[in-house]
């Protein structure tokens, strides 16, 4: 267990200095008062979720931090997870560069919404942690995996998919850049890839999914899709 809190907090402070270089760097300046910002509604929100699961289920903060495109069982989704990962990175980076060339203006108020979908998205994400304690990292069925219909998975089949996209468009946004919106596109793309791969996974795979993926109709927007 102790390995385990060492490996969480030594995973969250690599993320959060890759993010610091990828702002930090290519802006060319400390003097970025949205990136301060951001990186403290960022870091505060995934120390919160991180000391939760800690506390609460090892087995899933386990399941987060054992998961990377190398730990991913299906070739396609190494490819997803890394290119993922590639698009998460450049919307940190066209952010930055937006502030130091002054591509786009964005208002105080629009920097303050960003920063409130930043923190509202991890907040759905924690929810989703709560209510599912096989929420993995990487696409896998454990031995003692069931079907979770409950709570947010009654009303759309990805809930945790809507945290991520909720926080994803707040980035750029609370960068003070709406260029750095562009490079939510393709990792929206490649998350609605992993999602629709991941259904055929677990129908395949996990017993009582496909019953599931019948009753609850949508996958991310209740009514839509």
């Amino acid at each position: 267990m102790k390995n385990l809190n060492i490996k969480a907090f030594g995973g969250l402070l690599f993320l959060l200095l890759v993010i610091a270089m990828s702002l930090f760097l290519p802006a060319w300046t400390l003097d970025y008062w949205q990136a301060w910002i951001f990186l403290a509604v960022f870091s505060m929100s995934i120390l919160a979720i991180t000391l939760y699961l800690m506390k609460k289920d090892q087995k899933l903060l386990e399941r987060r931090v054992n998961g990377s495109p190398i730990a991913e069982k299906e070739t396609i989704q190494k490819i997803i997870q890394s290119i993922a990962g590639i698009a998460f990175i450049a919307i940190f980076v066209l952010s930055a560069l937006n502030h130091r060339f002054g591509w786009s203006v964005v208002s105080m108020y629009i920097v303050v919404s960003g920063d409130v979908l930043v923190a509202l998205g991890l907040l759905i994400v924690f929810l989703v942690f709560k209510e599912n304690t096989f929420t993995s990292a990487t696409i896998e069925v454990g031995t003692e995996q069931k079907v979770i219909s409950t709570g947010p998975y009654a009303l759309v089949r990805h809930p945790m998919y809507i945290g991520a996209f909720t926080m994803l468009i707040g980035v750029p946004l609370a960068l003070g850049s709406w260029l750095g919106l562009l490079a939510v596109i393709p990792i929206a793309l490649v998350i609605i890839w992993r999602l629709l791969d991941e259904e055929k996974f677990l129908t395949k795979n996990l017993s009582g999914y496909a019953e599931y993926l019948s009753r609850v109709k949508y996958r991310l927007i209740p009514f839509v899709w």
